[in-house]
């Protein structure tokens, strides 16, 4: 597996605050690296940057014709059906493997880290923060799937991963995470910002639902919704600085 770090000079003096970033579908870390537009900000403000593959790779690896499912698709679930449960545990990934290889080895202030990502991403932000904030301490996600027990990109992916049971899909269903997670007003506010010019919006983001959700319970959402923006890296690289911010004031 491979992934990107970003090291700020604040680095040389301390350790400082990491952020995870999780790129959505056929990306690999360098989408992030050369698109996010993100290490100006992280420089300015102390913060590593850390950016893994969205699956994993190789000629052993199982994969399929397509582009939404199997190779640059992990989805950050740890994969229980074959062939794809030899491989595809993106979930344990990031949150034993990679987290211990990070703060093992750079200059990672253990107690401040945080997570976000984009759509597929998005979703694994979400869902890995909802169920490990002793290690991530801030969230944000830009075009998440929030639901994908109710899209056709969730259907896809959970059920071949995970097979049928809607119960297990609901340990890596964002929304059904938060429903089910009781009162949450006092946790940090979460930052989600979709454009409305997305083509998938409607079919397999649904930021409604949500929005719904964190209602229900009291979880902080600001949910910025923003005309003429798509589901691309100039979005994303538009409002990556807030992203960065919003995560500093959380974890400073």
């Amino acid at each position: 597996m491979n992934f990107t770090v970003f090291l700020p000079p604040q680095t040389e003096q301390q350790d400082c605050p990491a952020l995870y970033y999780l790129a959505g579908l056929t990306c690999t870390e360098d989408n992030f690296t050369t698109k996010g537009g993100a290490y100006k900000k992280a420089a300015e403000l102390g913060i590593i940057l850390v950016a893994p593959d969205t699956s994993p790779r190789g000629d052993h690896v199982p994969d399929e014709d397509g582009w939404d499912f199997a190779k640059g698709a992990g989805f950050y679930v740890d994969a229980t059906e074959e062939p794809w449960d030899k491989n595809y545990n993106m979930y344990s990934y990031i949150t034993e493997e990679l987290y211990k290889l990070v703060t093992d080895n750079f200059p990672v202030n253990r107690n401040f880290q945080g997570i976000f990502g984009h759509s597929m991403g998005g979703h694994g932000a979400l869902t890995i923060f909802l169920k490990n904030k002793d290690k991530y301490k801030s969230v944000s996600a830009f075009a998440p799937i929030v639901s994908p027990s109710n899209c056709p990109w969730g259907h896809k992916a959970l059920g071949n991963y995970l097979g049928q049971s809607r119960d297990v899909w609901a340990n890596f269903d964002a929304c059904l995470l938060i429903n089910g997670g009781g009162d949450a007003k006092n946790e940090p506010e979460i930052l989600v910002d979709q454009g409305l010019s997305d083509p998938f919006l409607e079919s397999q983001l649904m930021p409604e639902l949500f929005e719904e959700a964190c209602s229900t319970v009291g979880q902080k959402l600001k949910l910025r919704r923003h005309e003429g923006y798509d589901h691309g890296y100039f979005f994303i690289s538009t409002f990556m600085e807030d992203h960065i911010q919003h995560h500093a004031d959380i974890l400073k």
